[in-house]
C-alpha cells in the first residue's frame, strides 16, 4: 500500500521482517528519495512491561551549492519509544505536540542554522 506524504506518493519496494522501505517520486538510479518504517517489539522483564519502538527515516539526495561536492544525502530520522500501557490519548497528545514542533519556525531554524536556544 503506498503512503502519501504532503503531495508525494511513496511506494513500498523492500520488505524485511520488521522494516519496510518505500521509494519516493524523485528516486532514480543515482538519487535517493527513500522512506523506511521499522518496529521493534517490546522485551518485557519480570518487573517492567517494556517499550515498543518504531522509527521513520527519510533519505533524499540533494544538489549542493557552494560545497566541495555536487550532491549528498540528507537524512531525517525519528526514533520513537513508548512504554507498554501508555494510553492512546497520552501518545496521541505527544505525537501532536511533536508534530507541532517539527512544523514550527523554531524547528526549521534549528535545522537550518543549528540554533538550539530560543
Amino acid at each position: 500500500m503506498p503512503l502519501t506524504i504532503n503531495t508525494k506518493t511513496f511506494t513500498a519496494d523492500s520488505f524485511g521482517k520488521d522494516r519496510i522501505g518505500y521509494s519516493g517520486p524523485d528516486k532514480t538510479g543515482s538519487t535517493k528519495d527513500d522512506l523506511s518504517l521499522a518496529r521493534t517489539a517490546a522485551k518485557p522483564t519480570a518487573v517492567f512491561s517494556g517499550v515498543q519502538r518504531t522509527s521513520a527515516k527519510l533519505v533524499r539526495t540533494m544538489t549542493l551549492t557552494g560545497a566541495l561536492t555536487p550532491s549528498h544525502d540528507a537524512i531525517m530520522e525519528l526514533p520513537v519509544s513508548v512504554p507498554i500501557g501508555a494510553s492512546d490519548v497520552d501518545v496521541t497528545a505527544m505525537v501532536a505536540d511533536f508534530a507541532g514542533f517539527v512544523s514550527s519556525a523554531e524547528f526549521l531554524s534549528h535545522v537550518l542554522t543549528q540554533k538550539n536556544a530560543f
